[in-house]
């Protein structure tokens, strides 16, 4: 097996992607020693500040893997859920090219919230009561509502919707509402075709990421991110309108004792499946009275938690995520700068719902020249 240090500087790299998490992923695998050329698609304006963007949209598998064939690309890193989802990993692997990222068949942890909660059941790993629900099952579904018996509950779309599919519904009726809107009128198209609803736990979440290389997972820093829409946790759920990193009190759980409850068996699980797990493992965790519940997984770099881990990490990114994509992160350490980094999201009006684009967005250049200042796109 070949280690990270022996791999040689000229990387050509390849990242898929267009959001935040994609620019911040860019400026700092931008600062590697190894890499020869950075190629994104399709990316954005920033992230063409330190890459050359090509027009291919993320979830176009075919036109991904001819693009990495035609770029000579060495290695590829899979920013967003949806290329994963679609089996993108399994593709460039086919086609010889190694890629950062879980396949298709792990990918579910995140591409199938029913499939998830059923495997963390199975794996007895805490967290709150659930049931699941298919498109003609609304009237179950709202029936396992009350047998909850308190409110709020949280209900959440089956698949992928852009992080946005979960709605914390204060009262019965928008309960109903949201169901209805899901289930029978097909709001969310094939994604809230089924849904997952869970009791709602009190306390105060945590984001933990790894980088996993199939028997490994080496930890981040813990994020915090802020999901509504409006100050004062008002507004709509949006999946993420900011992030602060690191985000700990005296008496949170060690990452010692995340790694074991929450990583190490789901982990073990998929390599004994004969599907290791090689990419990033994000953990949505509930610090509850009780102690720490697992809210959800995702298979990639939080976004907006990524804007501000990323600033923090003092090692080059990218032998880290070559030695994980390889299986191989033993030995490997993460050192951390001093400090605290707060990621603020700027979104246009009435986002997540309908909002207008194409708005000019001054001072960009200004911002990005004051100290310790970031602006990612």
């Amino acid at each position: 097996m070949q280690h990270a240090s022996d791999i040689r500087p000229g990387l050509r790299v390849l990242l898929v992607g267009e959001g935040g998490r994609e620019h911040a992923l860019a400026w700092k695998l931008a600062q590697s020693p190894l890499l020869g050329a950075l190629i994104a698609a399709p990316g954005n304006p920033g992230v063409a500040q330190h890459a050359t963007c090509f027009p291919v949209p993320a979830d176009d598998v075919p036109g991904m893997v001819a693009l990495a064939v035609e770029q000579r690309i060495d290695f590829v890193v899979v920013g967003p859920e949806d290329p994963l989802a679609a089996g993108l990993v399994d593709a460039l692997t086919e086609a010889g090219i190694l890629a950062y990222g879980p396949t298709q068949v792990v990918a579910r942890l995140e591409s199938s919230k029913a499939y998830a909660r059923d495997l963390m059941n199975q794996l007895g790993l805490p967290g709150p009561q659930t049931g699941s629900f298919a498109g003609a099952e609304y009237e179950k579904a709202l029936a396992f509502v009350r047998r909850l018996g308190r409110l709020p509950v949280v209900i959440k779309a089956d698949g992928l919707y852009r992080g946005k599919g979960v709605v914390i519904a204060e009262k019965l009726a928008e309960a109903d509402a949201a169901l209805r809107r899901m289930l029978v009128e097909g709001a969310y198209g094939d994604a809230g075709r089924s849904v997952v609803i869970e009791e709602f736990l009190e306390g105060e979440e945590r984001s933990y990421t790894a980088l996993c290389d199939g028997t490994r997972a080496l930890l981040l820093l813990p994020a915090q991110d802020h999901k509504r829409a409006d100050d004062g946790d008002q507004g709509p759920n949006t999946g993420g309108m900011g992030a602060v990193a690191p985000a700990w009190r005296a008496g949170d759980p060690s990452p010692t004792e995340i790694r074991t409850t929450f990583f190490a068996p789901v982990l073990e699980a998929m390599q004994a499946s004969g599907t290791p797990f090689r990419g990033t493992l994000f953990a949505g965790v509930m610090l509850t009275a009780d102690g720490p519940r697992l809210l959800e997984f995702n298979v990639r770099f939080g976004d907006p938690e990524a804007e501000a881990l990323l600033p923090l990490l003092e090692n080059d990114l990218l032998p880290l995520l070559l030695a994980a994509a390889k299986g191989d992160l033993g030995g490997q350490e993460l050192r951390w700068r001093r400090g605290v980094c707060v990621n603020v999201v700027m979104a246009s009006g009435g986002y997540p719902g309908e909002y207008r684009t194409g708005i000019p967005i001054a001072g960009v250049d200004a911002a990005a020249a004051l100290p310790g200042t970031y602006v990612f796109h």
